[in-house]
């Protein structure tokens, strides 16, 4: 069955190299000091993952992994990378203008902004040129929702921003990763509240997901919910080898593993 993995990341050496992902090093048993291509390709092969969405980083310190880098796995390996642009909040027109160019000239099919590098949750003025922008352009922005697994406080991924931002923005694709835990049961819930509010499975495993989640894509979710690794963190290997778990049938696996993806994503 195809797969699609809409969070994943190829690091760079500053990417890997910032302190506050020590304790997910030691959580995941390496230290890795960088991560060849090759890998990442071996990765997604030994999964049969047709597809995954690089993205780009960018923090108040700059860019972890510039667009530039994306775009370059990108047109090396068309059939195999999609982007993900990612801009510096502090400068909206400039930010807005990253965005265009590289959806509009280089096919990139969203925007990532990682609340917790910035300490501002996603309802702050900085944000709202682009999520007008993502509106314009008809892409997605995807955040991170949940508990903060590096030393960072959690609290701008609490699902109650969503909230406010789905009401403000209605037409806008706002895609959620990480589940959304310890709240997981509100993120759900405005996922079934909202038309435009997706949530993704990036950096959990299947024994991972909540019992709450994984009745939500079986029923009246299956058409919100979005397969993803959060890749290196995870490998997708790691993930789909407990697929079985659970137990969703071909139909709702399908949309779960692709064609939401495909849909949301337009790919």
């Amino acid at each position: 069955m195809k797969v699609i993995d809409v969070w994943a990341q190829h690091p760079t050496e500053r990417f890997l190299a910032e302190p506050f992902f020590d304790t997910l090093k030691r959580w995941m048993g390496q230290d890795f000091k960088e991560v060849p291509l090759e890998w990442t390709l071996s990765a997604m092969d030994m999964a049969d993952v047709s597809k995954a969405l690089i993205s780009a980083w960018h923090g108040p310190s700059g860019a972890l992994i510039s667009n530039d880098e994306v775009l370059d796995l990108t047109l090396t390996h068309p059939d195999r990378f999609c982007g993900l642009a990612s801009v510096d909040l502090r400068k909206p027109v400039e930010a807005v203008q990253t965005l265009r160019k590289y959806v509009l000239e280089h096919d990139f099919k969203g925007l990532r902004i990682v609340q917790w590098l910035w300490e501002l949750p996603c309802t702050h003025p900085l944000y709202y040129p682009l999520y007008a922008a993502c509106v314009e352009l008809d892409v997605p922005v995807c955040l991170q929702v949940g508990l903060t697994g590096p030393l960072r406080s959690s609290d701008s991924g609490r699902p109650a921003h969503i909230e406010r931002v789905a009401l403000d923005f209605p037409d806008l694709k706002v895609v959620c990763g990480h589940i959304g835990y310890p709240w997981h049961n509100e993120m759900i819930a405005f996922a079934t509240k909202f038309p435009n509010v997706y949530i993704d499975t990036s950096a959990y495993k299947p024994k991972r997901y909540p019992r709450e989640l994984v009745s939500f894509i079986k029923s009246h979710g299956k058409n919100k919910v979005m397969f993803g690794t959060n890749y290196p963190m995870l490998t997708p290997e790691m993930c789909l080898k407990e697929m079985h778990l659970l137990e969703l049938g071909d139909e709702v696996a399908e949309l779960f593993l692709y064609k939401n993806a495909e849909r949301v994503f337009k790919l």
